[in-house]
């Protein structure tokens, strides 16, 4: 597909991205004319003779899963490249390599960053190919619906969709039970615990506020009730500054103001591990998925840690955030859509595989069947032995799933990270952020020809 962008093309668009949302509601959009996707997908058939694909992912312990695949398929070998994750340089290195004509078959695209990549025209449309066809029904509704366009994906179908993140309270049980800080249910107990946790250990934190990772930021908004995005008829309406996300804020920035957490670690940086191992940074709200990332990153606490339910806004609601959640796509300029679309099926599907993501990367599936694995079900060794995808499991349930995507995240992403790196920096506020991100998100979408509400 070509690069380049038709103005018209892009306003078709936007009627089509509005099934983006994640809610199994896609039937009830609608779309005319080339349904938002330009030409239908293009015949899906097998190629001859042996081929080589090629896969960018960050999971960890994704090459032993393609290593199982390269076994039992020795005519379709798949080499994998970890990348960093998305948003760390991965998607700009994808978006470059689609201009160059460089990139891979299949790429590890989270479900955020689809709508970004259509309008880019850098995927693959894999809804003639025969072994999607039938996927649908082998993944959680609204996974699927994250990945197709139009009435029950009509207008497409452009990932296969890999796993979910629910989010949840990792804490170190050791320290709350030292200090003798209770579990808290609600954000303000949270904020109770902070402070304890200062005053009994000065330089402990009760987590760290991250320059680099806007989509954590995203999902403490998600577990508020707003959704950035909506759409009325055609035009798309930016409610990145709502007031349910200006209390989210504010809840945050006074945490910052009264140092109660760490504003100089990285996600997902050595320095945050030393910090996990040494105890001075004693929770973390995270996804189903970084149970493995503390697991291989803070060894020596072992035993240590916990998990709870996310802290709530009012007592006894059961709400959580989302972050993360990952599909594979199959990248534009592919000549081996059939066979890449049959790797991306069977890793996401094949309960071989499954097991090995989830016992390596962490990865909590969007199939079916992987909900009933083995491991989902048994007591964790690290965890003290707690049975923590069962609040997971529990979490999942109180996912707000008509939370909507914008069709410029990647956009939307930058400008945030942008400003909390310098809101952290001591140039302004949270609640500056919302504000700043919502009006330069607006600029975007309208330089992509894309209708906004005002």
């Amino acid at each position: 597909m070509s690069m380049r962008h038709r103005p018209s093309r892009r306003r078709a668009l936007a009627a089509a991205l509005v099934c983006l949302p994640l809610v199994a509601s896609a039937a009830a959009c609608s779309s005319g004319g080339d349904g938002g996707g330009g030409a239908k997908a293009a015949a899906c058939t097998k190629s001859n003779g042996k081929v080589d694909l090629t896969f960018w992912s960050w999971v960890p312990g994704m090459d032993k899963a393609v290593a199982e695949w390269n076994r039992q398929n020795p005519d379709i070998h798949v080499t994998v490249k970890t990348t960093p994750a998305g948003n760390a340089g991965t998607y700009q290195n994808m978006s470059n390599a689609l201009k160059a004509g460089k990139a891979p078959d299949l790429g590890q695209m989270e479900y955020d960053s689809l709508a970004s990549f259509r309008l880019k025209d850098g995927l693959a449309d894999i809804s003639s190919c025969d072994p999607v066809k039938q996927a649908s029904g082998d993944f959680v509704d609204w996974t699927w619906s994250q990945v197709t366009f139009g009435a029950n994906g009509k207008d497409g179908v452009w990932a296969i969709p890999e796993d979910t993140g629910p989010m949840a309270l990792f804490y170190r049980k050791d320290l709350f039970d030292k200090y003798k800080i209770p579990v808290p249910k609600t954000w303000d107990e949270y904020y109770q615990d902070a402070k304890a946790l200062k005053k009994a250990d000065p330089k402990a934190s009760i987590t760290h506020f991250s320059q680099t990772d806007p989509n954590w930021f995203t999902g403490l908004l998600w577990q508020g009730g707003t959704s950035m995005f909506s759409q009325d008829g055609d035009k798309w309406k930016v409610d990145v500054d709502s007031p349910a996300n200006r209390k989210v804020a504010d809840y945050w920035q006074k945490m910052i103001d009264e140092k109660l957490v760490a504003t100089d670690l990285q996600g997902f940086s050595p320095a945050l591990y030393k910090a996990w191992n040494d105890g001075e940074v004693a929770t973390w709200i995270s996804a189903a998925w970084g149970y493995s990332t503390i697991r291989d990153n803070a060894k020596a606490t072992a035993g240590k840690w916990a998990v709870a339910p996310m802290p709530q806004w009012n007592a006894g609601e059961q709400k959580a955030g989302n972050w993360g959640g990952s599909s594979t796509a199959v990248l534009a300029g592919s000549k081996h859509p059939y066979e890449a679309s049959k790797f991306a099926v069977w890793l996401n599907s094949d309960p071989k595989a499954l097991e090995i993501l989830n016992r390596e990367g962490g990865l909590y599936p969007a199939a079916t069947k992987g909900l009933s694995l083995s491991a989902l079900q048994q007591p964790v060794d690290f965890y003290g032995g707690q049975k923590i995808f069962d609040v997971f499991a529990q979490a999942s349930k109180g996912v707000d799933t008509k939370w909507a995507w914008g069709p410029t995240m990647t956009d939307t992403y930058r400008f945030m990270s942008d400003g909390i790196a310098g809101s952290l920096g001591g140039g302004g506020k949270l609640s500056d952020v919302l504000r700043d991100t919502d009006a330069k998100t607006v600029d975007s979408l309208k330089k992509q020809s894309l209708q906004v509400a005002e």
